[in-house]
């Protein structure tokens, strides 16, 4: 062999590697769909992204994520999940009922991980919690006791508690079933019920004067719409010297009294592992959907103050998180 042939088949040669790596495939794409904004889900992103890079996905690195934020729209999610789909993105990362829902009738084929989500078998998500058939899996909040437990919890902090004021957005579906679970434990503790409902941002301000003066305390169903608009929820809250119970503690962060429910960041994390084991091959009907395992009970001491509330000794040495 020829000295010149002889060097240009070893460039070749050591090019083969560089030529190898520019015909695999692209890094894997993930959709974030967020129910709310970017810096109201700040804890759920970081916990959901560090948990992926500690099951060796590293954004920008090896993975790539495509975040789309809802702002608390429920009517945005159709569009978001349709500009993912023409992304082509390996997989959608979700939280809520009506975001999946949303995603279950645009795509039958890219796989959808839920971190959170109210009975998703009653909803229509899933099967069922062991095999949930079709594209889609993940966590659920699911629990018969959970809005019962926050009743009682209400009822420490307000030992005059009568008359329980619900504020939902009935637009949810998940969260109509965790106001049928609300109206029934409430019944049981021989309250009576006053009922708000909101579908937009701009119901909220009439929906406080309608409690006001008729409620003695005020229990905040779980939603997008109200995850967007906390911070405005607690001013009225405050000016109203209304105690009120919240899903998590990110409403509490943000000026309301008291939570009761799933550790969100924590839900995430999981979220990630179930993202993780589908980049890796495993199929959504083959994941069974999970349940919390960690419940987080806050109190802002700040807000009780202010309000002019008392909180038992007791209450605070049982709660996770007490702000002040």
């Amino acid at each position: 062999m020829r000295r010149r042939e002889f060097i240009t088949l070893l460039g070749g040669a050591a090019a083969w590697p560089i030529a190898a790596r520019a015909q695999q495939a692209k890094p894997p794409i993930i959709g974030f769909m967020g129910e709310s904004t970017r810096e109201g889900q700040r804890q759920w992103v970081a916990a959901f992204v560090q948990r992926l890079s500690e099951r060796g996905w590293t954004e920008g690195r090896n993975i790539t994520i495509e975040y789309r934020w809802a702002e608390g729209r429920n009517e945005r999610f159709a569009e978001i999940v349709e500009e993912l789909v023409r992304l082509k993105v390996d997989v959608i990362a979700t939280q809520g009922t009506p975001a999946v829902l949303a995603a279950k009738r645009v795509t039958s084929i890219i796989p959808v991980v839920f971190a959170i989500a109210g009975n998703p078998v009653a909803n229509g998500l899933v099967a069922s919690l062991a095999r949930p058939g079709g594209n889609i899996t993940g966590l659920t909040n699911q629990s018969a006791d959970l809005a019962g437990k926050r009743i009682e919890l209400l009822r420490d902090v307000t030992p005059r508690l009568r008359r329980l004021g619900i504020m939902a957005n009935v637009d949810n579906p998940s969260v109509v079933l965790d106001v049928g679970e609300v109206r029934a434990a409430a019944q049981t503790l021989g309250l009576d019920v006053i009922s708000t409902d909101i579908r937009r941002a701009s119901d909220i301000a009439g929906a406080f004067s309608a409690l006001t003066g008729r409620a003695d305390a005020l229990y905040v169903a779980g939603d997008p719409l109200v995850t967007t608009n906390r911070a405005r929820l607690a001013i009225l809250a405050a000016s109203a010297r209304m105690p009120t119970m919240h899903p998590n503690r990110e409403n509490i962060e943000a000026g309301g009294l008291i939570s009761y429910g799933p550790n969100l960041p924590d839900l995430h994390r999981r979220a990630a592992d179930f993202v993780d084991k589908i980049l890796r091959g495993a199929k959504p009907t083959d994941l069974p959907v999970e349940q919390p395992t960690k419940y987080d009970l806050v109190i802002n001491l700040i807000t009780a103050t202010a309000i002019g509330l008392e909180i038992p000794p007791s209450l605070l040495a049982r709660a996770d998180e007490v702000i002040e």
